[in-house]
């Protein structure tokens, strides 16, 4: 299954604290960890989670994370959230 294609409609499973509760702006939001990433090289995608727009920003780093979270704080619910998607992929197939 094509997880890039499946994300769309999807619930947000990161769940920032302002997360949008995704759906039509759900993406596939790549957990970035070495070996598996550097420079022009994306993570696998089932190292993946389904992720709201805001969420995916937040994880990219493209806008600062909620007030009182760190970056560290960022990488756990990120990570959370590639195991639920797993799960919920898991459940749907």
């Amino acid at each position: 299954m094509n997880l890039r294609n499946a994300a769309r409609g999807k619930p947000c499973m990161i769940r920032l604290p302002g997360c949008t509760g995704g759906g039509e702006d759900t993406v596939l939001c790549h957990y970035r960890m070495l070996p598996y990433c550097g420079t022009g090289i994306k993570p696998p995608d089932d190292m993946a989670a389904f992720g709201c727009h805001y969420c995916h920003a937040v994880c990219d780093g493209r806008i600062d994370p909620p007030e009182g979270y760190s970056h560290i704080q960022v990488r756990l619910d990120h990570a959370e959230g590639v195991l639920r998607t797993h799960q919920l992929m898991k459940r749907a197939a």
